[in-house]
């Protein structure tokens, strides 16, 4: 499938992209949120834009032809780093770092104006793409990796930006499928809850080498 490439990547390659690139998208995270919220005079803000469209430039001066993918070096270390959930190289991503466990995996994670849907709550398709990564990260953990085949939203109640912490596990494995839930929560308890099912795809089926983690 394409998208899945192995890489000659060393480790002190791999940390220095992380090195070089991660602090960009870090800073265009809080650039999102700054582009909301702030109030500066129309001469600032021209001043702003002037730097941005320098960046735009110098950061274009040499990019892939392709999205990043999921990238295995032959090392032993995983970059899907384009990831919109857990791209430390997406300035989409919040990014999460999801941790696993003997009963599923989880996530701390902070949602900031960017993510905005009704008024100081987090949109809830941005509750959904998070909750997707989760529930397809607990299936890989489990050793039953796939591609979402549905995906299952109950809205509890309004998410609110800030501090959230996310979890999933796998319910159920069915051959092919495997059954997994998860929610988002704050201080207060359970805001979302999701059902997915995963399907591991005929590619991977057929090619036994295929990867065995889908980010």
């Amino acid at each position: 499938m394409s998208g899945y490439q192995v890489d000659e990547a060393t480790p002190e390659e791999i940390e220095a992209e992380r090195t070089t690139y991660a602090p960009i998208a870090d800073a265009t995270r809080r650039l999102a949120d700054l582009s909301i919220r702030t109030r500066v005079s129309p001469e600032d803000a021209a001043i702003a834009h002037e730097h941005l469209e320098a960046a735009i430039a110098l950061l274009g001066k040499d990019v892939d032809a392709e999205p990043y993918g999921v990238r295995y070096s032959r090392s032993g270390v995983t970059r899907a780093w384009g990831n919109a959930v857990v791209g430390i190289r997406n300035p989409i991503a919040p990014p999460l770092t999801i941790v696993s466990d003997e009963d599923g995996v989880s996530a701390e994670f902070e949602l900031s104006a960017a993510y905005e849907g009704p008024p100081s709550l987090v949109h809830g398709g941005v509750s959904a793409l998070v909750l997707d990564q989760l529930l397809g990260e607990a299936a890989a953990a489990a050793g039953k990796p796939g591609m979402t085949g549905t995906l299952t939203m109950r809205y509890r109640r309004g998410t609110p930006l800030g501090a959230l912490r996310g979890e999933a596990h796998v319910d159920r494995i069915e051959g092919i499928k495997t059954y997994v839930v998860g929610h988002i929560a704050d201080a207060e308890g359970v805001c979302v809850e999701a059902e997915g099912v995963f399907i591991l795809p005929r590619w991977a089926r057929a090619d036994e080498s295929a990867p065995t983690k889908f980010e």
